[in-house]
């Protein structure tokens, strides 16, 4: 953040915001007919930053607006309400306001935003379903929320769609065939999870410990955001400078913000980012919407033959993508034993 920063990565003005520390990402055209230039300039982004933006990806902004208003029809109910939807083992459900804990090492508390998980709808006595993160899906009912679940639904086919078409481009700028990430045991029976996210305008201070998200990096394949038009997501492209630098990401109207999961920096021997992200509040309301993107729970997640060589040996064990995910979750997530009692 230049001269206006501390150790923290905080701005001076811990209230917050004026944008002088913007991130600068590349736009990727889905509709574009020049794939060469997509992968060029995705393949510049993933080394550089682990970010960028995707545009003209096929989600009307109509349904969009629809998804969002969905969204805060939800977190508009009574927490009495909301807490009767807890999420369960398998991660569906709601999780209430300091639940997620994504960097206690910095953090006084957890984060400052409740959600709501929602994953691929398989019923109870599908074989599958015994899986970790399958199974069925925990709905609001129909006469409070009508229509909420169609919307939902239909928006996890459409973004699933979306990350399919990315994951094409990342294949061909990591030299692999283009539907590399399609086959069954990648994309083809994915862990893909829709998350709701609505943080409730509680200014953020790094100085005290204070933040809307921890700061993290996601888990996975890769990440479609997407937010409303209140500033807040910051990403540290080297997390080991001292002092971190922390940029913000602005909101684009109509573009998905892209990031990098770890699953794919193991894959790519670290060439690709998953990078550092983190959220501050600064006073106003703010939602946003990630789809989390990871393969299939026996894919086996090792590093890609053409990003290794006798020189540049394999920088991380295989890992099956299950384990990691599941061990991840654990780490970040309270314990639902502590809502019993007030379940009770």
């Amino acid at each position: 953040m230049g001269s206006n920063s501390s150790p923290s990565g905080a701005t001076t003005d811990e209230a917050f915001p004026v944008l002088s520390n913007v991130s600068v990402l590349n736009y990727i055209d889905l509709a574009s007919p020049d794939v060469q230039k997509s992968v060029s300039l995705l393949k510049q982004a993933c080394l550089d930053s682990g970010f960028f933006y995707v545009v003209n990806h096929g989600i009307s902004q109509d349904f969009m607006d629809e998804v969002f208003s969905q969204s805060k029809r939800f977190f508009d109910l009574p927490i009495d309400t909301k807490m009767k939807l807890l999420r369960n083992e398998k991660h569906r459900g709601y999780t209430p306001i300091l639940d997620e804990h994504l960097d206690p090492v910095n953090q006084v508390n957890g984060d400052y935003k409740e959600g709501y998980f929602i994953g691929i709808e398989l019923p109870e006595d599908d074989p599958e379903a015994e899986k970790p993160f399958y199974g069925p899906n925990v709905w609001p009912a129909t006469d409070f929320l009508p229509g909420w679940r169609q919307t939902m639904e239909k928006y996890h086919q459409e973004a699933l769609e979306v990350a399919k078409k990315v994951a094409r481009i990342i294949a061909l700028a990591l030299d692999l065939d283009a539907d590399f990430f399609d086959k069954p045991e990648m994309l083809g029976k994915p862990i893909a999870i829709l998350r709701l996210l609505h943080y409730e305008g509680r200014v953020s201070n790094p100085s005290e410990g204070i933040y809307g998200a921890g700061a993290h990096s996601d888990y996975g394949l890769i990440t479609l955001l997407a937010t409303d038009e209140v500033v807040g997501l910051q990403i540290c492209k080297d997390r080991y400078a001292n002092p971190q630098i922390w940029e913000y990401v602005p909101p684009q109207k109509g573009a998905f913000i892209v990031n990098l999961g770890d699953m794919l920096e193991r894959w790519s021997n670290g060439i690709f980012r998953s990078t550092l992200h983190r959220v501050l509040g600064n006073g106003q309301e703010r939602y946003s919407i990630p789809f989390f993107v990871e393969p299939s729970h026996e894919c086996l997640v090792e590093c890609l033959p053409t990003c290794k060589s006798e020189t540049n040996p394999a920088k991380f064990p295989p890992v099956k993508c299950v384990a990691y995910l599941s061990q991840r979750y654990k780490d970040t997530h309270a314990d639902l034993t502590l809502y019993q009692n007030l379940q009770d």
